[in-house]
């Protein structure tokens, strides 16, 4: 029997417990509160036994049913309402009481009261001191019951020193807390509700981080070389300033150089990678002419563009320069008069083709016809964008003006030579030593190889142009050198626009190892010309140590032109509101290092979907989302069983960890050799083992609840091989792996031989993010129709090129130019 005036209710248990920091969980402290206060009795059950129909389809933690009328009551506020009998109340009283519970349910319980406390406390406190000025302090009313339960949260866990300074909130409180229907309900509560941690803030006082694995991503002053310690000088292919680079471009020089040198800095290397536009030359002339401006407004304009696309893509260029300096001049004439002097230089008449409506000599690229190799009808005067082939501009068939379209005749012009025959055996020796020690990627020592049998002839470098740099000689006032001379002599000339000091990178061989990357039509520039001109100098350079040469990326079913609008180019890739870093991960995914490969929309969103986010953002997220949990760890990383990770142990965490040192060391051996794409996946490799060890570990609530020690030891291990990951990562993703490294609140860490557990116990981290989100699969007919140009335009210039007859000898040379600009 029950007292006049009092009830019984029935909280019927539903789902899981709810959590102490959920509504839900307040909900219940109110209703447990209120039945104390007005002297109401409590029954419990339990909805999976309960025999009432359809009882259990309820999606609530639990309800409430009213013994008289066994009407069924969800919301606690109404049960509050109830038990006090608010109805029964007179109106004035009525009203006051209900505009606090609507104060309490539509702005109270709209604060994170486990997030927000400050937000909640000064909230609260005008309200609080509002009902202590009525002075009505007999027992629990029904607006402590409820405001009691929806602050108990926050107010249990809020620091002393934020509770003083609410002095009116502060009293209610303690008061309410020592009360005796408080303090005979809160053990029952806390037995119905799952108990939650405070999180703790991270930052780098509750770090437990092995600081030896820090990583320094940003290095005071100058990078020079160091005595004792690996000197790794990187250079990239330096590109054309006549137009925005497109993906081919970026995967065959500039990403990947930036990803080795992102690798060789984790690994602790000293490194130096250095970049810029190659500004001189016929091409920007051309340009120049085709856009009404001078040449350096042109070169201005398109180093800009450049270097945007490159920031974009998030290249670490120590220095990223330019050709038209002065000290590119001062380097080339330098160059050149050692190599005169040495007796390198000859001087002799060549027949040039001349325009007479133009009223000048044709360099290179002024003047178009058929390749007499390959019968390519768009052959440029120096090489072909068909098969490769290099010749004299006079041996085109068919030549042509690229200004006027008008025929050009052959007239004698006075040229010096660099007389590639005398250097080559020095060049031939310096090939076999560098090729074997530095391990030449296969097809750069084919195409070097094949230049060597045929035979190193002199080569002209020098151009009837004004736009290059002037020849110090008397009676070469209106030629240049020819850009291909000058052009590898910009990686100097733009360390020394770095730094005064550029000589001890550049002529410094014992202590510093040039790795240079590049497409393959490239190589012989760099394996041949370019050391022959620094031999024939007769100063000590630092020759090329490692060339990393790419084959073609072609895009869908063809090639990339700019002409026709077809392909993505580097500013196209920032519009489609993809991240950059998933730009990254695809195409050093099928970097074209011993073959061409194919861009594809149908790839690129399958990766993104499948691979990135299915594999690696699921193992991130589901470890650190597990961690982050205030009713699990609260974001404090636990202390694995060092018997289960011990050196032999046979269990899944050591099984783990020898399988991810194997890993290790093959990513590495990858990595050094240059492989970027195999490195890359090996890298992926690793978050799927990691996925593995989660599903075989069963990480989920019950190995929490069941078996702590267990899912200590896996969380722990599990949050060290994402911190791992990171570093891995870094190289193709940095911002990824600065997700990684900021969620673990960990620096950015070094490369090391083998897996370590270098974030301790106790390591506090930060909240999870994600790392990447689904592209819808309706964007590929969206991008493709988008970057496929004007349906049925075509150009000359991307026509199947018409071919003659090629003798054996033509046939056997491979085609070497899949893209067109």
């Amino acid at each position: 029997m029950t007292k006049a005036g009092q009830s019984t209710i029935t909280i019927t248990k539903n789902l899981a417990a709810p959590a102490a920091n959920t509504a839900s969980a307040a909900g219940l402290l109110k209703i447990l509160v209120a039945a104390q206060a007005t002297g109401s009795a409590v029954q419990w059950a339990d909805a999976s036994v309960s025999a009432e129909a359809g009882a259990s389809k309820s999606k609530q933690p639990y309800w409430v049913t009213l013994s008289d009328t066994q009407t069924k009551i969800y919301d606690a506020n109404a049960v509050v309402r109830y038990l006090y009998r608010i109805w029964a109340l007179p109106q004035e009283e009525r009203f006051s009481i209900e505009q606090l519970l609507e104060w309490e349910e539509k702005t109270l319980c709209g604060i994170p009261t486990d997030k927000e406390v400050e937000t909640v406390v000064s909230s609260a406190e005008p309200k609080i001191a509002a009902i202590r000025a009525k002075g009505d302090s007999s027992g629990v009313s029904a607006v402590d019951a409820v405001l009691f339960g929806s602050l108990y949260y926050a107010l249990s866990n809020a620091k002393n020193n934020t509770l003083s300074t609410y002095p009116a909130l502060q009293k209610w409180y303690f008061q309410l807390v020592s009360s005796e229907a408080v303090v005979s309900v809160l053990p029952v509560y806390s037995a119905n509700v799952v108990s939650v941690l405070v999180r703790a803030e991270a930052t780098a006082e509750n770090r437990k981080v092995n600081g030896s694995v820090a990583l320094d991503l940003n290095p005071s002053g100058i990078v020079l070389p160091k005595e004792g310690e690996k000197n790794v000088l990187i250079t990239s292919a330096l590109p054309y300033v006549n137009n925005v680079p497109h993906l081919g471009n970026i995967i065959g020089s500039t990403l990947s150089a930036d990803v080795f040198a992102r690798y060789s800095r984790a690994r602790g290397n000293n490194t130096l990678y250095i970049c810029g536009t190659d500004e001189y030359g016929t091409t920007t002339e051309i340009k120049a002419f085709e856009e009404n401006l001078t040449c350096q407004e042109l070169c201005d304009k398109y180093h800009t563009l450049h270097k945007d696309v490159y920031d974009w893509f998030n290249l670490s260029f120590d220095y990223f320069g330019r050709t038209t300096t002065e000290k590119q001049t001062e380097i080339v004439q330098s160059i050149f008069l050692k190599c005169y002097e040495n007796g390198f230089i000859s001087e002799d008449i060549t027949e040039q083709p001349f325009c007479e409506t133009c009223n000048r000599f044709l360099a290179d690229r002024f003047v178009e016809g058929t390749c007499p190799k390959c019968g390519y009808e768009d052959a440029r005067g120096d090489q072909c964008d068909g098969c490769g082939g290099v010749y004299n501009a006079t041996e085109l068939i068919n030549p042509r003006c690229k200004i006027d379209n008008s025929t050009p005749v052959v007239r004698n012009s006075k040229h010096m030579f660099l007389d590639l025959d005398k250097l080559q055996p020095r060049c031939e020796e310096f090939i076999h030593k560098a090729s074997s020690d530095g391990v030449w990627s296969a097809n750069g020592l084919a195409i070097t190889n094949n230049w060597l049998k045929k035979g190193m002839q002199p080569r002209c470098i020098t151009r009837d142009l004004k736009w290059g740099v002037p020849i110090p000689l008397d009676g070469f006032d209106k030629k240049v050198f020819y850009v291909w001379f000058d052009a590898c002599i910009g990686y100097p000339s733009i360390t020394a626009n770095y730094t005064d000091q550029w000589e001890k990178w550049w002529k410094n061989p014992d202590n510093v190892k040039l790795y240079q990357f590049m497409g393959k039509d490239n190589v012989p520039f760099h394996t041949i010309i370019f050391p022959s001109t620094e031999i024939a100098t007769g100063d000590e350079w630092t020759l090329l140590h490692h060339i990393s040469s790419c084959e073609y990326l072609n895009y869908e079913s063809g090639k990339f032109s700019k002409s026709r609008g077809v392909g993505v180019f580097g500013n196209n890739a920032r519009d489609t509101g993809v991240p950059s870093d998933v730009w990254r991960y695809y195409l050093l995914s099928c970097r074209p290092e011993t073959s061409d490969t194919l861009f594809t929309w149908n790839d690129f969103v399958a990766r993104n979907n499948s691979e990135l986010l299915a594999n690696l953002g699921n193992f991130c997220n589901r470890v650190i989302k597990f961690l982050d949990a205030n009713t699990k760890y609260a974001g404090v990383l636990p202390a694995p069983d060092l018997s289960r990770i011990a050196p032999g142990a046979d269990t899944p965490d050591r099984r783990l960890i020898d399988d991810v040192n194997a890993l290790v060391a093959r990513y590495i051996e990858q990595m050094d050799a240059v492989h970027i794409r195999s490195g890359l996946r090996t890298a992926m490799d690793i978050s799927a083992r990691g996925n593995l060890y989660l599903q075989e570990s069963r990480l989920d609530n019950s190995l929490f609840n069941d078996q702590r020690a267990q899912c200590d030891t896996v969380l722990a291990v599990a949050a060290n091989l994402i911190y791992l990951l990171g570093a891995l990562l870094h190289p193709f993703m940095p911002i990824t792996s600065a997700s990684i490294a900021r969620q673990l609140n960990a620096p950015e860490r070094i490369i090391t031989d083998t897996f370590e557990l270098e974030l301790g116990a106790g390591h506090v981290i930060a909240q999870a993010e994600y790392l990447f989100t689904r592209i819808d699969e309706k964007k590929i007919d969206e991008w493709r129709a988008k970057f496929s140009g004007a349906p049925g335009e075509a150009d000359a210039k991307d026509s199947k090129p018409k071919k003659v007859k090629k003798s054996k000898k033509d046939k056997a040379n491979p085609a070497t130019s899949a893209v067109s600009s």
